[in-house]
């Protein structure tokens, strides 16, 4: 039934929605594991054949069973170990899998809204206010809502609001309570920071979206040097306000590897804006600029390594840059700093972005999920993920991660990226006016949008209206001079040859030689 929920223990599976949730809080699960799941508990206690799941799960397609038992395993990870650690998904030898918990239907007309019930443990994490003199102090204020961020994301009981989305409220007078219905969240986390000489005093807050009330307040004067000291010590608090016997168990796992140096960290942070905006030559060579000050500073600093080699393949997508040479060297950048910090989420976004203009599929997917595992709150992985799922020819999937990626962050402004991956997969599933309309709205909100500028010919091309794929055309080569037919056979990151093969029959009519 449409708008069903079925509920097992503390999850619940709302198909129509695309969602599963656990004590309320969504969980980051794959298409081709949510349609299994679906697949499961809609039949809980029946024997389902291999080729049963298969058909749901890739209808139409023809997979290897492999696939069946990936995605498989990948659900038993998510759910963990059933009552008594048994297993959610029991094999049946040579035939197939069987649902083996209880299922309790639940019809979404009786819950109207996310809102209707107790809201789970959720919390949005505003930009702290910079109250000292000097605007240049900015960073630093944005660097510790950013790093707290990324502490708070690592709890998996906890639903953190994607940064852009709190990030959104920056300097506006708006009531707790009022943040907390906009964002869907329990609890809201903002402050102030002034530097005065080596010296901060940062001041933090946090409030029950729900009453309005503060739960908890501290103030920190600390030494420049106890910086990041200072981050954990407010992530620690505020956990242990919300949830304290789930801190008492948890509370290692957001400790993240500080950066050697505070002044390689301030760098950092400054390039931050200029990477959110995955746009223009001028913004990503400033960021460029900045990262690379990081590195003189602090050479083995991961996160900086990361940006950086995320700049390098952006520059190559955008064909700003020459793909063999800059892909090798920001391989190897985005590698080094898995190495060096394997837990921090960025580097493995950097290093599956690099792979997905590579071209390399199987090792984009791997990076990008590594990075949502490490962040549960990171929007911007799911919307490359979807990418990567459009250039690899699977739109459903795509489209599954543009979705996840607004429910994250519904506030966020790097819509234009997502609406784009929409649109392209769109384009890929041969929904040619669809994929026009997602992509003329991203260039709407970022006119510097050079991959969805080609992407919008293509569509309008293929779709028949050569006017708008005329124009788009225009815009596209205005920002990508040396864009050809050619160049999109050697370089587009389009994994399979008939896609490309049809990409470029649009851009053939659009007016592309």
């Amino acid at each position: 039934m449409a708008g069903q929920r079925y509920a097992f223990d503390s999850f619940v599976l709302h198909e129509e929605a695309g969602t599963l949730t656990r004590h309320g809080v969504p969980i980051a699960v794959g298409y081709r594991a949510l349609l299994l799941l679906a697949a499961l508990v809609k039949r809980a206690g029946e024997v389902l054949t291999k080729s049963d799941l298969m058909d749901a799960a890739w209808p139409g397609a023809t997979v290897e069973e492999s696939n069946l038992s990936v995605q498989i395993a990948s659900l038993r990870k998510l759910l963990g170990p059933g009552h008594q650690g048994s297993e959610w998904i029991a094999t049946v030898p040579r035939i197939g899998y069987r649902f083996t918990a209880a299922i309790r239907k639940e019809d979404s007309a009786a819950h109207p809204g996310d809102h209707a019930a107790e809201p789970a443990p959720s919390i949005a994490v505003l930009p702290f206010a910079n109250l000292g003199n000097e605007a240049e102090q900015q960073h630093f204020a944005d660097g510790l809502a950013e790093d707290i961020i990324t502490r708070l994301a690592r709890l998996r009981w906890l639903f953190v609001c994607a940064r852009n989305s709190s990030f959104a409220y920056r300097g506006k007078a708006v009531s707790a309570k009022d943040i907390g219905h906009e964002l869907g969240v329990r609890y809201v986390l903002d402050g102030s920071v002034r530097r005065s000489g080596q010296r901060l005093r940062i001041n933090a807050l946090l409030a029950d979206a729900s009453t309005g009330l503060q739960v908890w307040a501290e103030r920190y004067d600390v030494e420049l040097a106890d910086f990041f000291a200072v981050q954990d010590q407010i992530a620690e608090s505020v956990i242990a306000a919300i949830e304290p016997r789930l801190f008492a168990a948890e509370h290692l796992r957001f400790q993240s590897r500080s950066p050697d140096s505070l002044d390689a960290w301030g760098y950092v942070m400054k390039a931050m804006p200029y990477v959110w905006t995955w746009g223009s030559a001028q913004e990503i060579e400033i960021a460029q600029a900045l990262l690379a000050r990081a590195l003189a500073v602090d050479p083995d600093y991961a996160r900086a390594n990361s940006l950086l080699a995320w700049t390098q393949a952006a520059q190559v997508q955008l064909g700003w840059a020459d793909a063999r040479n800059a892909l090798v060297t920001s391989r190897a950048m985005a590698q080094r700093a898995i190495q060096r910090d394997p837990e921090d989420p960025w580097p493995h976004f950097a290093a599956g972005y690099v792979h997905m203009v590579s071209r390399a599929f199987d090792q984009a997917v791997k990076e990008l999920t590594e990075a949502i595992e490490l962040n549960l709150s990171f929007a911007f992985a799911h919307v490359i993920l979807g990418s990567i799922y459009a250039y690899g020819g699977m739109p459903e999937d795509g489209l599954h991660h543009t979705a996840m990626a607004t429910r994250l962050s519904p506030r966020d402004h790097t819509q234009a990226g997502n609406l784009s991956t929409s649109g392209l997969c769109h384009f890929v599933a041969r929904r040619y006016g669809e994929a026009v309309d997602c992509e003329r709205r991203a260039v709407e909100l970022r006119p510097h949008f050079g991959t969805a500028w080609r992407t919008l010919a293509a569509a309008a091309g293929m779709a028949g209206d050569r006017d708008i794929a005329g124009q788009a055309l225009a815009e596209a080569r205005h920002l990508h001079p040396s864009l050809s037919i050619e160049w999109v056979e050697n370089y587009h990151p389009i994994v399979h040859a008939k896609d490309r093969a049809i990409y470029i029959q649009g851009l053939r009519i659009a007016g592309l030689e």
